[in-house]
């Protein structure tokens, strides 16, 4: 949990009374109503990914740069980066580690993010400041996590045809053409990798099964982003997790369509559409992010987009006959998606992730593509209605992100991110069954 908070429950306290901080350590847990919209209307640089928020000596907010809040932990992980470029025969693998070590004393990460994007090398390596699921007050704070893990080039081959139907996907958007971003870089390299070793905000509580950065938006433009896939860290998730809970909640007859490869693709897809849909959005004459605009609720609001769109991409690629996938695809990701979300919401929906799939949950429950068993208690996804729902909720939510309207996204998420009977009852049943897994890496803990 890092921390003494359970991520699981609304971050309740385990130990001790001290109730958890909603902007984490970002901010000043004192702020008023009047320095929290001061904050929030990106005009004085409070907003800053790589910044703490402090007082000064007269007690007012003052942004602090991560290189100098830091200094001494950078400082090192700096000079251990360039240890490790020493080491190394790569030539794109040196340049990263020795730009990204420049990175953490300066706050100035975009040239190394570029060279991120470029690395080929077996050995992959992913370090900084990145995702602001932390931030749960604005979502504005970057937290720093490690990968360090072992490229498959042959399955990552075989997937870089993908990239190439961003631009293709992009355009067909069900939202209005004028919200749309032609634009975004379609570069997405796609590695599919084995986990060695994680440290930082990706230890802490749920364990990823894939990532999709950087976050940087020009990044994004320039490049586009890349998709790693943590094949070791899914295979034992699918495993010990996934089917257990399929076997429970999903009608017997649509079981033998759970399949592992499509529990591999529709995580792909996930992470392919966060670099689909708005990113930079102009409202009311201003240029800015959709993170920027939505705030707190953004993490919520684009892991449900991209779960959504994930499915849609799928459908999308197959109705247009490009030849990837066979199908029986619709049953598959059908009865994977449906299990997959009981899965996600036992994190807990004060989790981004979590709150994210209950959404799901609802929003097709309302649209009649999931269907409940009273009798039995399972549920089974109507095929023919959830091709159509999943379309409709990637353009709802793609919309709400294109405004940036913040007021729509807190309805939206109010109106669908609750916990309804039926799954609290379907969630009691898996008790059984571990929520996620706990990765051990006694080679380098212990050191």
């Amino acid at each position: 949990n890092k921390g003494p908070w359970d991520r699981r429950f609304h971050y309740e306290p385990f130990m001790g009374e001290w109730p958890h901080p909603a902007g984490a350590n970002y901010y000043p847990t004192d702020l008023t109503d009047a320095e929290k919209a001061r904050i929030a209307d990106h005009a004085n640089g409070l907003d800053g990914l790589f910044t703490m928020v402090r007082r000064d000596a007269s007690g007012g907010l003052v942004a602090v740069p991560y290189s100098r809040y830091f200094a001494v932990e950078l400082g090192r992980a700096a000079s251990l980066m360039r240890e490790a470029a020493a080491l190394t025969g790569n030539v794109s693998l040196k340049a990263f580690l020795e730009s990204r070590a420049a990175a953490f004393l300066s706050d100035d990460y975009y040239e190394s993010d570029l060279l991120w994007m470029d690395l080929d090398s077996t050995v992959e390596i992913t370090v900084g400041p990145y995702e602001t699921y932390e931030d749960g007050l604005f979502g504005y704070k970057a937290a720093f996590e490690a990968f360090v893990t072992v490229t498959d080039p042959v399955e990552s081959q075989r997937l870089a045809k993908f990239k190439d139907e961003l631009p293709w996907l992009e355009s067909q958007i069900p939202m209005d053409d004028r919200h749309k971003n032609p634009n975004r870089g379609s570069e997405s390299p796609i590695r599919v990798v084995d986990e060695v070793y994680s440290a930082g905000d990706t230890r802490a509580g749920v364990q990823t099964i894939a990532f999709n950065l950087p976050n940087d938006e020009r990044v994004r433009e320039a490049k586009g982003s890349k998709k790693v896939l943590l094949r070791n860290v899914m295979k034992a998730k699918f495993d010990q997790i996934l089917v257990p809970i399929a076997q429970v909640v999903v009608a017997d007859d649509q079981l033998g369509d759970l399949t592992a490869e499509s529990f591999f693709l529709h995580t792909l897809w996930h992470e392919m559409s966060h670099g689909l849909g708005p990113g930079n959005i102009k409202v009311d004459g201003r240029d800015t992010e959709v993170r920027l605009e939505l705030k707190d609720t953004y993490s919520t609001m684009e892991e449900a987009k991209a779960d959504a769109m994930g499915e849609w991409d799928i459908f999308m690629l197959t109705r247009a006959g490009r030849g990837y996938f066979p199908e029986a695809i619709f049953r598959q990701q059908a009865a994977t998606y449906l299990a997959g979300i009981f899965r996600s919401v036992r994190f807990g929906i004060g989790e981004a992730h979590g709150k994210a799939n209950a959404i799901q949950f609802n929003y097709l429950v309302r649209k009649g593509a999931i269907l409940h068993d009273a009798q039995t208690g399972k549920f089974r996804m109507n095929v023919a209605v959830f091709e159509q729902a999943i379309a409709d909720l990637v353009g709802e939510i793609c919309t709400i992100q294109a405004e940036g309207d913040y007021a729509a996204s807190q309805a939206f998420i109010k109106r669908y991110g609750d916990m309804p009977e039926v799954l609290a009852e379907a969630l009691a049943k898996l008790d059984h069954i571990p929520v996620d897994i706990a990765p051990v890496f006694p080679r380098w803990d212990n050191r």
